[in-house]
């Protein structure tokens, strides 16, 4: 059996209220998701089970060390799941809501989810 890369997509998530970068990274990890269909996985591969999917996730965040891990690979519906987190995407000044979080930074993560599978040729 070989291990196989199929899929890497990209998402962008944001947290507008609070500077919360688990949430953003979260948000980023449903957009990466959002633009993919695993079809050629379960038609071409006749992948029956989609726990069977390795997958990669790979966040670019301000304050890195902020990340709650297992918070932020909840995000990932199915499949065995690793995590890397790496200082990236963007921090800005926002505006203070209190209703809707607390401070005024606005921070934007970005998302790389690479899905490989074991297959038999």
């Amino acid at each position: 059996m070989r291990r196989e890369r199929y899929i890497v997509e990209f998402g962008m998530g944001a947290d507008l209220h609070g500077g919360d970068v688990t949430k953003a990274a979260q948000r980023a990890i449903k957009d990466a998701i959002s633009h993919s269909c695993l079809c050629g996985l379960f038609d071409i591969l006749h992948i029956q089970d989609p726990n069977r999917m390795d997958i990669e996730v790979k966040i670019g965040c301000p304050h890195p060390e902020k990340i709650d891990r297992l918070a932020v690979l909840s995000a990932v519906p199915f499949g065995k799941t690793q995590l890397e987190v790496t200082e990236g995407g963007l921090s800005a000044a926002g505006l203070t809501l209190p209703a809707l979080g607390p401070g005024d930074t606005i921070v934007i993560a970005v998302a790389a989810l690479t899905v490989y599978v074991n297959v038999d040729f």
